[in-house]
């Protein structure tokens, strides 16, 4: 595991976020999640052009899947760099992801894949945009709330019959439910999962985005516990101590990333 250090700013600038990060191989040969922040530490370059995150989960199924989670995640930052502030940020978000897909579909010839969670908290408003099932969280008064919705096979079932009159739960097979339906870099993606409009955040609100080796392991209750410690580096060994303590056989790489606001 490796944590970011707290660091509250030095001289009169006062970060107004602290983050820390959690990354585990569990029973696979080798890492496939790719992360990163971009101007986590600097207060300035926060209130200038705002903090990034980002998840991504390379899909071990496909062809290697460390370079398609690196790829993504490379492709996000450098755009993170370019963005208009004085535009649109959360169609800015949503375009570079399509872009990320485009380079990993290239590096890949469209046999490998990743999931994505970006995000870019700016002006105290979040964006963010997702492909796939990783997950995007936010704990606010007590209460965990996740903010993106999964590319997968039940899902788009469940729309598919809400939309013909009907709802049936178990429409879907359980051996194909967690089955992709969206992922970057695959040939012809369609959709992104974003927010239309920024949502404002508020102080000590938290934010966690992570792989699903670790919601897919976690229950709800047991994340919401873990997001209950004083600091972000408590948050993320509390959930890689709940993780463990699975003691899953097929365990999965789990990357979580946490960013707790402090205006």
């Amino acid at each position: 595991m490796k944590l970011f250090q707290w660091i509250k700013g030095s001289g009169k600038s006062k970060l107004p976020y602290l983050a820390a990060n959690l990354q585990g191989v569990g029973s696979r040969n080798r890492q496939e999640d790719s992360f990163a922040f971009a101007n986590v530490f600097d207060a300035e370059q926060i209130e200038k052009k705002g903090l990034l995150f980002v998840v991504a989960d390379g899909m071990g199924g496909m062809r290697d899947g460390k370079i398609a989670s690196d790829t993504a995640v490379y492709s996000i930052k450098n755009d993170f760099e370019k963005m208009d502030r004085s535009a649109d940020l959360g169609e800015q978000l949503v375009q570079s992801t399509f872009r990320a897909s485009s380079f990993v579909e290239e590096r890949l010839d469209g046999y490998g894949g990743s999931t994505l969670i970006a995000g870019i908290l700016y002006e105290k408003k979040l964006y963010y945009a997702s492909v796939g099932d990783s997950f995007l969280y936010l704990m606010r008064d007590n209460q965990l709330i996740r903010i993106n919705s999964s590319h997968n096979l039940e899902n788009q079932m469940y729309l598919e019959n809400i939309m013909d009159g009907g709802f049936d739960p178990d429409s879907a097979d359980d051996s194909e439910a967690a089955a992709l339906t969206q992922f970057l870099g695959m040939v012809g993606m369609s959709e992104v999962d974003s927010f239309v409009t920024p949502f404002q955040m508020q102080d000590r609100d938290i934010i966690l985005a992570c792989s699903d080796g670790v919601a897919g392991v976690i229950t709800e209750p047991l994340i919401l516990e873990c997001l209950r410690n004083d600091e972000p580096q408590q948050m993320c060994m509390a959930l890689e101590k709940e993780i463990l303590n699975q003691r899953r056989g097929n365990q999965d790489n789990y990357t979580a990333l946490i960013i707790q606001c402090t205006f």
